[in-house]
């Protein structure tokens, strides 16, 4: 990260965050940036970037915000601690994640050989899912929120509606054997990359969670 300092606005884009977040952080005491450009906008260092990397690890691992500011203060080497911490809780969500990937291919085999799946597979796959975390942050549910918000819920149903039919007609491709580098095929991806980028507004941490 550059240490002349980085904006708000594109610190939110880069993590996947919204500005509105930053700014609470900021009010509440618990990211307070320094630095400010001549215009009085907020300016984050590479310490206050590693606080966010700290604060957001926490967040993760289930803290509130009310304790996350105590326990950075308690904390003798918080970087190290809350690094080593993440690690053994992403671990144990890969595990979960690989468990639930085994039972859905269970399932998939049985389905291509009888056509049905046992109620009880379907319920400890559900179960499975329970166990896995969500796949988008706080934060980043927060953006989604605002994300609808700004597109409308006009174009939000049309394309809920549209993303079946373009799926129905990618999958008949597939069946098909048609080449990837089809010109029938590439426009189908060309309308599911615009699709996503709708969705996601340019947001490459949501498009990861995606």
């Amino acid at each position: 990260m550059r240490s002349t300092g980085m904006k708000v606005g594109e610190l939110a884009r880069r993590n996947g965050m919204t500005v509105r977040t930053l700014h609470h952080y900021d009010e509440i005491g618990l990211l307070k940036p320094n630095g400010r450009t001549e215009s009085g906008h907020r300016l984050y260092s590479d310490a206050d970037i590693e606080r966010l990397q700290q604060i957001r690890s926490l967040r993760q691992l289930g803290f509130p915000l009310a304790e996350i500011h105590d326990l950075l203060t308690d904390l003798d080497d918080a970087a190290l601690s809350l690094i080593e911490m993440h690690i053994e809780r992403v671990l144990e969500q890969l595990q979960v994640q690989q468990q639930l990937c085994s039972q859905l291919e269970a399932i998939a085999e049985r389905l291509k050989r009888t056509g049905t799946a046992p109620v009880d597979e379907l319920l400890r796959t559900m179960e499975m899912m329970s166990m896995a975390e969500k796949y988008y942050s706080e934060e980043q549910m927060e953006w989604l929120r605002q994300r609808r918000e700004a597109v409308g819920e006009e174009r939000i149903r049309e394309v809920e509606a549209e993303w079946p039919k373009l799926m129905a007609e990618v999958r008949a491709e597939l069946d098909a054997g048609t080449e990837p580098y089809n010109p029938k095929v590439q426009a189908l991806m060309d309308r599911w990359q615009a699709l996503i980028a709708e969705f996601t507004g340019g947001n490459p941490g949501i498009e990861r969670s995606l």
